[in-house]
């Protein structure tokens, strides 16, 4: 349904609303879940943190050991949007799972399906943005992206708030088929033959040797490392707070995660938007430095005071720096892959190692909140975040003119 011809791609039969909507609403699907689940298994279905920490793993080590081959699968495919259909549909099944059946083997086989769906995403977006965008209109398309996916995130926050308070935590997993459902029409919405699939690998029909092209690139490499630091340190630092929240506020336990969710989306999505105006001005790495250096900031501050109006204001933080991690990386990657055609491959490698820093987190974070608690859990993952920003600092290259 999606197989593209040998002629030149009809860019006038594309809308940009079409793209736009796939980003708002895939973050519809995804965001249905994410920090809910580790309250719900904590707070409803009363599984101890080393458990939680567990089944986040087992999903996180799963999702990363597919991800740099989705990428690469990604890069040969020409059927961008049916990939996207079938992650949405496994997302779909994974949660309605999670909803009727929330024991250990179901909620871990389930969660690990939608850590492999959710490894679709990110890359076949930005290889659709980069088949449908010439490089001058890159970086404005890029944050607006990253922009509608925050205002998707902020608007399920408050569909799940509204759900999870008027009947039950449970109940939030239910709107994830309702919002694929949804999303697959905004996909279709995109033709096929609008699509120019070399570009959207960012390279010719002769792409780069594989691994070997990404393992030779430095700055690729040292990128690498900075986002698993970086993921390590902020993966676990919402569903932290959220289980706060939810022990001294039970009943409105999902309303305020929401709260935290919308906090940050709200500043993301601005800051998003500067981003893009402003990469191919100031550069990147300065925009970069900032964002990680916040991350260490903000897991102190958690630290400070247990009151939710606090823990809800330091989320605020998290708005501006996931915002610019998040409008900045595909930037990144093109910048550094361009011209190899392995694009998504390098996408799907980095993605790979933020999945080993979040999934290391994951399970270190639990063991750690079991036996020393918060604090000292808080003030670890701020060390983590530290070392982040002096590598990025020290050794990351600006890739504008790359």
């Amino acid at each position: 349904m999606d197989q593209q011809t040998a002629a030149s791609p009809d860019k006038s039969v594309f809308h940009p609303a079409s793209l736009d909507a796939v980003n708002f609403l895939a973050a519809d699907v995804r965001g249905a879940v994410g920090p809910y689940l580790n309250v719900f298994l904590v707070t409803e279905q009363h599984w101890s943190q080393t458990e939680v920490g567990l089944v986040t793993t087992i999903a996180g080590l799963l999702g990363l050991a597919v991800q740099t081959p989705i990428g690469a699968a990604i890069d040969a495919s020409r059927s961008k949007r049916g990939l996207l259909i079938l992650a949405l549909a496994v997302l779909a099944v994974a949660a309605v799972v999670i909803f009727v059946w929330p024991v250990f083997w179901p909620v871990a086989i389930a969660n690990s399906l939608m850590a492999v769906a959710g490894d679709v995403f990110g890359p076949a977006v930005a290889a659709l943005t980069l088949g449908l965008f010439a490089r001058a209109e890159l970086a404005r398309r890029m944050g607006r992206n990253s922009a509608f996916d925050h205002a998707g995130n902020i608007a399920i926050a408050l569909a799940a708030g509204a759900v999870g308070y008027l009947f039950s935590q449970r109940a939030v997993f239910l709107l994830v088929p309702v919002f694929a459902g949804i999303t697959t029409f905004a996909v279709l919405s995109i033709p096929a033959r609008a699509i120019d699939n070399d570009r959207a690998r960012d390279g010719s029909d002769k792409p780069a040797d594989g691994m070997a092209s990404l393992l030779k690139n430095r700055p690729l490499l040292i990128f690498g490392v900075c986002a698993m630091l970086f993921h390590f340190a902020n993966a676990p630092l919402l569903p932290l707070v959220g289980q706060k929240l939810a022990a001294a506020h039970p009943k409105e336990a999902t309303a305020l995660m929401s709260a935290c969710i919308v906090a940050a989306q709200g500043v993301m999505l601005p800051i998003a938007i500067l981003v893009g105006r402003t990469a191919d001005i100031w550069g990147r790495k300065p925009l970069f430095l900032a964002g990680f250096a916040i991350l260490p900031i903000r897991a102190v501050l958690y630290t400070l005071s247990d009151d939710s109006a606090w823990l809800i204001g330091v989320q605020i933080l998290d708005g501006v720096g996931a915002g610019i991690f998040g409008a900045l990386t595909p930037l990144v990657i093109s910048d550094l892959m361009r011209g190899t055609g392995r694009y998504n491959l390098a996408q799907g490698a980095v993605a790979t190692v933020q999945g080993v820093g979040a999934s290391l987190s994951g399970l270190a974070v639990g063991v750690l909140v079991d036996r020393a608690g918060y604090t000292p859990t808080f003030l670890a993952l701020g060390a983590a975040a530290a070392v982040a920003v002096a590598v990025f600092g020290i050794f990351m290259p600006e890739t504008k003119a790359a």
